[in-house]
């Protein structure tokens, strides 16, 4: 039985070094106007543009798509592809403005490309964005199916950057809850069905729907709430909960520890999926964003202001602090992590 991320194909460790060898030849960086004001690894990259820093994020729905294709329902994915970008690009304070979809197929099919479009244009709505163009690229010998990524451009006042670097021990951390599953972890998630001889249409144990609409339930976006929190109280750093699950938060800060004290309550979908796999709490917790999809850190005293301005697209909560230390602590369930 597969038992972790790694084995069904994916492993977090490798895609860092994998992203570390990468980086490590991009040496080039633009001088005067237009250049880089942040080094890479953070969730979204800024340049200079005067007053304002100018933000580009790109990521994907991963393998979301295969989920979709089963259940021959394409009219969401494109929410979880808008969704994965914005929520990284106000991670910093950003607001996102424009967006550019990359569609690659191996073949032509309207009625997939029109229901994409649908989840694409709610998604924008969502996130209050522009879609201004795209690419479709027919590729039959890269692909045998489809993959669905885009690319995001906003703004932010340079005296509003939010880059976690005024996270100070004592601040609070604010959980903003999941929608369930979101867009990672789906190569576990689809291997534990397939050990377990279900299908999608089998139900979740202890929910009334199958584990194919649980599993393409639209990735939550978090921007309009997020954006409110920022201009009403003080913010010193905020994570997108994706994969590497509560480790994303050492990449706020690398001086200071995160500790969740007070989870929020997993969703049922992960629990049945920790049942059926028998994975351990680690693993879970490294790999799902388990219930908190978006953390905002806080002085204290800030806290009440952020969270009603969250509500009511949020019903956020304290799951913890920052204090001295390193890494990330999650001490009801024993679990330490010191990188991403």
């Amino acid at each position: 039985m597969v038992r972790t991320y790694e084995e069904a194909g994916v492993s977090q460790d490798e895609k860092a070094a994998h992203i570390a060898a990468l980086v490590s030849a991009l040496r080039y960086r633009r001088k005067g106007f237009g250049r880089p004001l942040t080094k890479i690894g953070h969730f979204t990259g800024l340049v200079d543009f005067g007053s304002y820093a100018l933000s580009l994020c790109t990521d994907s729905v991963g393998t979301k798509v295969l989920v979709a294709k089963e259940m021959r329902r394409w009219d969401t994915i494109g929410i979880d592809c808008v969704a994965m970008n914005v929520n990284d690009m106000i991670c910093i304070g950003a607001e996102p403005l424009a967006f550019v979809d990359y569609v690659a197929l191996s073949e032509y099919d309207r009625e997939v490309a029109h229901q994409i479009g649908v989840g694409l244009n709610r998604g924008a709505e969502m996130a209050n964005i522009s879609i201004i163009g795209g690419e479709v690229a027919v590729v039959p010998e890269l692909v045998r199916d489809l993959d669905l990524a885009g690319t995001c451009f906003g703004a932010v006042q340079k005296s509003k950057i939010v880059d976690g670097r005024a996270i100070r021990p004592g601040d609070v951390i604010i959980g903003l809850p999941s929608t369930g599953i979101h867009s990672n972890g789906l190569t576990l998630a689809r291997r534990i069905l397939k050990e377990n001889v279900l299908t999608i249409f089998d139900p979740v144990e202890g929910v009334d729907r199958p584990w194919g609409e649980a599993l393409l339930e639209p990735t939550a976006i978090y921007v309009k709430p997020v954006l409110r929190a920022l201009r009403r109280g003080r913010v010193t750093g905020m994570a997108h909960i994706t994969g590497g699950g509560l480790r994303n938060l050492v990449r706020l800060k690398g001086n200071v520890e995160f500790r969740i004290s007070a989870p929020l309550e997993p969703p049922p979908v992960f629990q049945a999926l920790q049942r059926l796999g028998g994975i351990e709490d680690r693993e879970m917790y490294q790999t799902f964003n388990m219930g908190m999809g978006f953390a905002i850190i806080c002085p204290k005293p800030a806290a009440a202001s952020v969270i009603r301005s969250l509500r009511p697209d949020v019903q956020a909560r304290i799951v913890g602090e920052v204090r001295k230390g390193k890494g990330v602590a999650l001490p009801d369930r024993d679990l330490t992590w010191t990188s991403y």
